[in-house]
């Protein structure tokens, strides 16, 4: 439907003040804070995305995806049986399967979701990026992170785009499908909506703002246009499209300050893994320090808490 894209305005002044302000929210304290640092774990895609992955670091980071806060810190705050786990791992198609049976050994049904289509760059052909995504699910991939060609966007090709990612929805069989928009190269935050609207079009079940790999990945500016733009598409459709800012996220207050935005924007239906998720490899950590803090009155040493 190019007639819901043709007249999109975006009043950028106007997001980048309303983003100013989300950045002077007070944060929440004691055991409120700690509540939604517990929500942001559950909605975190813990990710290791390095040439340098290996088996046996995957199978670190699936460990840490089961147990992601201490034992004895989670029955400090009652919540040791309420089965507290990440979102999901993300990995690159090669090491899918290391994940998979790491996983399955230890007994935790975490997806695993694989990047694909070229991640980051995107700059492969259209049958690579497919047979890539096939791939990753045959080896047991629940959900897919694809890029979109950041060209289709720049020159307004938004019927190719939409055909992408449409034949990266059919790769992708059962398997969830997160389309990662690369805002930061986009040009503007009418191409930022517009390409939201299109991959939704499409059958996206996740839009995702970045690699993590550009200059600039998650802003706020950037967060609101898409969630607006999940917003006009519910709508629209009655179809709840779910929302990953990812790149750059680091701090346990970060991670409170976009929970509490989707909240804002959404609506706390929204704040389920099944329709938020955060992209984060370093977060985790700063996450269980703030509930070590919580829980002792004091920060961790490095060698009591093991890495994320």
């Amino acid at each position: 439907e190019l007639g819901w894209i043709s007249k999109v305005y975006v009043n950028r002044p106007a997001v980048v003040r309303h983003a100013e302000q989300i950045k002077k929210w007070k944060t929440v304290k004691g055991n409120w804070q700690a509540a939604w640092l517990l929500k942001a774990v559950t909605c975190i895609d813990l990710t290791t995305l390095s040439g340098d992955d290996t088996p046996s670091n995957v199978q670190r980071l699936c460990f840490k995806a089961k147990h992601p806060i201490r034992e004895d810190l989670l029955k400090a705050l009652d919540m040791h049986d309420k089965g507290i786990t990440v979102g999901a791992v993300c990995v690159y198609p090669a090491r899918v399967s290391d994940a998979v049976n790491t996983l399955k050994a230890a007994g935790c049904n975490i997806p695993v979701a694989s990047v694909a289509a070229g991640f980051p760059s995107g700059q492969t052909p259209l049958e690579t990026k497919l047979t890539e995504i096939r791939l990753a699910v045959e080896y047991g991939a629940r959900e897919i992170d694809i890029v979109i060609s950041r060209s289709l966007v720049l020159t307004g090709q938004w019927e190719g785009l939409y055909e992408e990612i449409r034949l990266c929805r059919a790769a992708c069989g059962d398997a969830h499908l997160k389309t990662i928009l690369a805002t930061g190269e986009l040009g503007s935050l009418a191409n930022v909506y517009k390409a939201s609207m299109i991959a939704m079009m499409a059958g996206s079940d996740f839009i995702k703002t970045s690699t993590g790999k550009e200059v600039e990945n998650a802003t706020f500016p950037v967060g609101i246009v898409m969630m607006r733009a999940i917003k006009e598409y519910y709508w629209k459709t009655g179809y709840k499209v779910g929302f990953k800012p990812a790149g750059g996220i680091r701090t346990a207050k970060e991670a409170v300050t976009w929970l509490m935005l989707v909240k804002e924007e959404l609506g706390v239906e929204w704040l389920t893994p099944e329709l938020f998720r955060l992209g984060a490899s370093s977060l985790l950590g700063d996450i269980e320090q703030q509930i070590f803090y919580h829980v002792t009155g004091s920060y961790a040493l490095q060698h009591e808490l093991a890495m994320a």
